[in-house]
């Protein structure tokens, strides 16, 4: 088989057509052989650029064109690595594959012809798309901890809210002008002793928040989830605010049980909130603070699996009930249908499901939950839940946020993207381009924390404080691994490969006493790097891991000198692989150790609690029963390899 391999192989890098007629003649099989790399005879083909070779395998060979790489790549990606156009037309036109189908790293063939500077091929792919890659955006146009998005324009402005569960301050509002370019505001809960989440284990708290505007005034209203050791395990939330960024009202609470509430206003002045399952309605007071009906049910859904997340759209005399269904994992789908009337009944949708992926093996999944917008030039679009697992399933980034147009069928129905599933690459809105400033890196000389940063839950008082040009953590008296653990300050992982620093001073500390960089998903799968005493009053760097409910701590150990005061601590994620760095200096770095995989910080890596986040990084200090206090000068996230 070696050999037939290798007869093959060298035929198509000879680009000698005969022989290779002559190999299939004698076996066919051999097309479906991999080199050595794992990648097929046809995308070796392809590579080499020989539009002969590459139309013989199509049209005479047994090779499938549905076959793809380890990363997921088909033959057009390895057509574009060789820049010629005539074949990458063929492909595209003949055997209908598109130049923004994207590999496991959202890498498409557009790209690749742009990276390599192919500008034949890009200016083809260009004329295919309808656009340039300067003229597209990429999903997801929010990455890292950013599910369950909901969104409103008012004029022309967009403004949106996502899950936030234990994370304090609660529930982020963000502010766009193209809907592509997104910053946080504010947030719905500011105050500590209003948001209620200090008892609450990881993965509760406020859930699918859904904002809306109505007489001059915002209104957010989310699920509070409560643990599971009652008898009541969810309300409903709601604030409101003349202003987006708030400040909001002090939250009331609706008891009525379900999840994912939205609401919506009809024409007649009547204001309703939708919960799941299906979606069931009742009617609220002026201000939104009271139920004053029973809560009926709308419609169950097209598929019957998991429906929630219901939005109410009322558009050209029908009321369109959009939900999302199957679960918010792989089989995650937007569903839709309508009625002449609001309580019904609801007809589906026949083009149902109007959004879902479909290829097990994208680079994008899990979509679902998602809600339109009108822009003001009249054109739809859809933000909806997506996720980007790694490995077996890992959904390390958590679950994000993407966009896609909707169209209006002929016959009166919305589809997201032409049926096709989330697009990677995708052309941009015709709105006004506004780019944020990019707030990577921290140094602490603001009055206030930028808000980018976030607590799991409230810190405690004085907990967090900026001072002289420096953030100060106290040291929680709580464990990492307790909900009473307090005093750690962290923002989301965007990236799969990334590179986190801060800059810490050495302070004295008792025996049990630790400080330093943290990755973090909840109190139950963290690593913590940094300073830690011993009990002989000596200070070590070193690494801790906590998962589950096991704890593991490095063997390595490096002792630092009595008469060292600062210390840089360093963390390189690739994908899964963590390597750990530290530096007296912060020039030369010293590799401290390597963690590899690190599934544990995924949705899917522990099967304890609810996990419905995404991957944390930042800084911690522990004090235990005695005080420590610890000076940040700087935290730095830089995205990409460093």
């Amino acid at each position: 088989m070696i050999e037939d391999r290798m007869k093959i192989e060298e035929a198509i890098l000879r680009e000698n057509l005969d022989l290779l007629k002559e190999i299939l003649a004698e076996d066919p099989s051999t097309i479906d052989y991999r080199d050595e790399s794992g990648v097929c005879m046809s995308f070796i083909a392809a590579k080499t650029g020989n539009l002969s070779i590459v139309k013989y395998i199509v049209e005479y060979s047994r090779a499938s064109m549905n076959t793809v790489d380890s990363k997921n790549r088909n033959i057009l990606h390895y057509a574009a690595m060789s820049g010629n156009p005539q074949l990458a037309k063929y492909l595209v036109e003949k055997v209908g594959l598109s130049p923004v189908t994207p590999d496991v790293d959202l890498i498409t063939p557009f790209e690749i012809a742009h990276e390599k500077g192919y500008e034949k091929l890009e200016k083809y792919f260009e004329q295919i798309c309808g656009a340039g890659l300067s003229e597209m955006y990429k999903n997801p146009i929010r990455t890292g901890f950013y599910p369950d998005p909901s969104i409103v324009r008012v004029g022309e402005d967009y403004y949106m809210v996502n899950s936030s569960f234990i994370y304090f301050p609660c529930i982020p509002i963000s502010h766009s002008k193209d809907l592509i370019h997104w910053h946080i505001i504010g947030f719905a809960i500011t105050n500590p002793d209003w948001s209620y989440l200090d008892h609450l284990e990881g993965g509760r708290g406020y859930w699918a928040p859904d904002i809306s505007y109505y007489e001059g005034r915002f209104y957010i209203t989310a699920t509070y989830r409560l643990n599971d050791n009652g008898r009541i395990y969810r309300k409903q939330m709601v604030v409101s605010s003349e202003k987006p960024e708030g400040p909001y009202s002090k939250p009331v609470f609706i008891d009525e049980d379900g999840i994912d509430p939205s609401i919506f206003n009809d024409e007649d002045g009547k204001r309703y909130m939708l919960l799941n399952r299906g979606a069931r309605i009742f009617e609220l007071n002026k201000d939104a603070t009271k139920q004053i009906s029973e809560a009926k049910l709308l419609y169950y859904g097209d598929q019957k699996r998991a429906p929630e997340g219901p939005h109410l759209l009322k558009k050209d005399g029908f009321y369109y009930l959009f939900l999302a269904e199957g679960g918010t994992g792989p089989g995650h789908r937007i569903t839709v249908a309508r009625s002449g009337t609001l309580f019904g009944n609801y007809e589906p949708c026949p083009y149902n499901p109007i959004m879902a992926q479909w290829d097990e093996k994208a680079g994008i999944s899990r979509c679902g939950h998602g809600k339109p917008v009108q822009t003001q030039n009249g054109e739809w679009y859809m933000v909806y839940l997506c996720g980007r697992m790694l490995g077996d399933g890992y959904t390390i980034l958590g679950r994000e946020t993407a966009l896609d147009p909707i169209q209006w069928t002929l016959d009166g129905w919305p589809i997201v993207n032409g049926l096709k599933g989330p697009s990677t690459l995708q052309k941009k809105p015709n709105l006004p381009e506004c780019i944020w400033e990019n707030r990577d890196f921290d140094d602490f000389d603001d009055d206030s924390l930028s808000v980018d940063w976030v607590f799991p839950r409230p810190p405690e008082r004085n907990g967090i404080q900026l001072k002289n040009s420096k953030l100060w953590i106290r040291g929680s008296k709580a464990p990492l691994n307790s909900i009473e653990a307090r005093n750690i300050v962290l923002r989301r992982q965007k990236d799969f490969v990334f590179t986190a620093e801060t800059k810490m001073l050495v302070v004295p500390m008792y025996p049990g006493q630790d400080a330093g960089l943290i990755c973090y998903y909840d109190e139950n799968s963290w690593v913590k790097f940094g300073v830690f005493a011993a009990s002989d009053g000596s200070r070590y760097i070193k690494l801790a891991e906590h998962i589950g409910l096991e704890d593991f701590h490095s063997r390595e150990a490096v002792v630092l000198n009595s008469n060292e005061r600062e210390i840089y601590l360093q963390v390189r994620t690739n994908y899964l692989r963590r390597e750990f760095y530290y530096s007296m200096d912060g020039v030369s770095y010293s590799c401290f150790t390597t963690l590899n995989p690190v599934t544990y910080l995924s949705d899917e890596g522990l099967k304890m609690g609810k996990r419905f986040t995404g991957a944390m990084v930042g800084m911690y200090a522990y004090g235990g029963e005695k005080d420590l206090e610890v000076p940040f000068e700087y935290f730095r996230y830089i995205s990409g390899r460093h």
